[in-house]
């Protein structure tokens, strides 16, 4: 998602906000399948009990252009509330500046959840596993969204992981090791960044080596994952 937007797509935005549908707001206490929750902790108990993923929608519910035009392209739709009913456990977390909207009871434990998945802005998508714990994939917004292709975006992420929970003994431990590889870059990288590092010619060729070893892990998982197709 770009960072800046061109004038008439802020305007097409804010004047989404005045006169679009919304998705349903959130419950805040319990959970439904495919119904939006503020409740984590009630969320993931029911994601282990119908061994379903659970979608937490970083959000800024009353003030995020994006975030207001997904609800509108793909949550408030007919098509989404069909499909998540039967396919994922939905956890709203939600940074809206009326704080009347969050129970004060869930503003600290939203913070440490943002920053747990390192979320770095909004809206932000993150796929747990049914466990509640692992993450299994991330999603964003996007101006050309619908809930088709927002359900298959999702959809493939879940399979991903169905075929990795059948892997073969052999291959689900190089896939394991393969992800703690994973691991060590990104913190690696993550460190790095952090120290805002100058633009230079040194600095370039680092992020480059970053940016391929990162490839190489990833060409690899996704050559394991092919053996199980």
């Amino acid at each position: 998602m770009k960072r800046l937007l061109s004038l008439s797509v802020s305007l097409l935005l804010a004047l989404g906000y005045q006169t679009t549908a919304r998705a349903e707001r959130p419950v805040t206490e319990g959970a439904k399948v495919g119904e939006w929750t503020m409740d984590f902790e009630a969320a993931k108990k029911l994601a282990k009990e119908k061994n379903l993923p659970i979608l937490m929608n970083f959000t800024g519910s009353d003030w995020c252009g994006w975030c207001k035009l997904m609800d509108k392209n793909v949550f408030s739709t007919e098509e989404w509330k069909t499909y998540a009913t039967q396919n994922v456990v939905t956890v709203y977390i939600d940074f809206p500046k009326d704080k009347k909207l969050v129970p004060e009871k869930f503003v600290e434990r939203n913070t440490e959840l943002s920053k747990k998945f390192s979320v770095r802005g909004y809206p932000t998508y993150i796929l747990l596993a049914s466990d509640g714990e692992k993450q299994i994939g991330q999603l964003g917004a996007s101006r050309t969204a619908t809930p088709e292709s927002f359900i298959q975006d999702l959809q493939k992420q879940v399979d991903v992981q169905k075929k990795i929970a059948q892997l073969p003994a052999k291959d689900k431990a190089q896939y394991d090791k393969l992800m703690a590889d994973v691991e060590v870059v990104q913190k690696e990288m993550k460190a790095w960044l952090e120290t805002k590092p100058k633009k230079n010619e040194e600095n370039d060729m680092k992020y480059k080596d970053f940016a391929k070893r990162m490839q190489v892990l990833q060409e690899a998982i996704n050559e394991i994952i092919k053996r199980q197709q």
